[in-house]
């Protein structure tokens, strides 16, 4: 419990810095979902990784999650996931491009250029929420070898740190610089808090309590 609490604290520790970092600096709310989208880039790497490392999983209550065994079964949704997922993040790269290609955003918004000091504070945000989502694997994959985990519950997980970035993307780029960045923020963190919660108290049921599977990689 203890475990559970202090990771759940450096996730929103990872948010009030990069919030920080945005607010000392005075950036626009865009310049913010760059490290996001980085953020959200490492989790699904670390999401896929942690699919195709799962010793015992479960599929009850789900659909679409097939295969001949086990090992397909999980490849088949890393592939999916991927996908999906992955091209997200690329419609949302070819808008942040486009945006600063051309010098604003629709509406008129104008787009600060980048500075080489915006870009360094940029990397070293994503660097941060590299670090640390790689030790949230880590114990992740200590949570996964002792239950058995939902493949579904678990390929959906990354996406609820997509519907803020979408969001913000819709509706809360129009706002002034303190408004956008605080509905960013929280957006941001009720995403992480949530998803810290369903993965260490719903993902880590006893394995004890979950169904048998068949040769055919399917829960009885």
């Amino acid at each position: 419990m203890k475990a559970d609490q202090g990771s759940a604290w450096i996730l929103v520790g990872a948010n009030l810095v990069a919030l920080a970092v945005a607010w000392t600096q005075k950036w626009p709310l865009f310049w913010l979902l760059i490290p996001y989208w980085v953020r959200n880039v490492v989790i699904g790497w670390y999401s896929a990784k942690r699919i195709l490392a799962l010793q015992r999983f479960t599929t009850e209550g789900t659909s679409g999650f097939e295969g001949r065994n086990d090992e397909e079964i999980k490849r088949n949704t890393v592939k999916f996931f991927a996908c999906h997922y992955g091209g997200f993040h690329l419609v949302y790269l070819f808008f942040m491009h486009i945006a600063f290609s051309m010098g604003k955003l629709p509406g008129g918004i104008v787009v600060p250029e980048l500075t080489g000091k915006d870009w360094l504070w940029i990397a070293g945000l994503g660097l941060t929420f590299a670090l640390t989502h790689r030790a949230s694997f880590k114990r992740n994959l200590e949570s996964d070898s002792q239950s058995r985990p939902n493949i579904g519950t678990l390929m959906f997980l990354p996406y609820a740190r997509v519907v803020p970035m979408h969001l913000t993307f819709c509706v809360g780029l129009g706002p002034g610089y303190s408004g956008a960045v605080l509905l960013f923020g929280l957006l941001k963190t009720i995403a992480d808090a949530g998803m810290h919660v369903v993965e260490h108290r719903v993902l880590a049921a006893p394995t004890t309590s979950a169904a048998p599977r068949d040769p055919g990689g399917r829960s009885s």
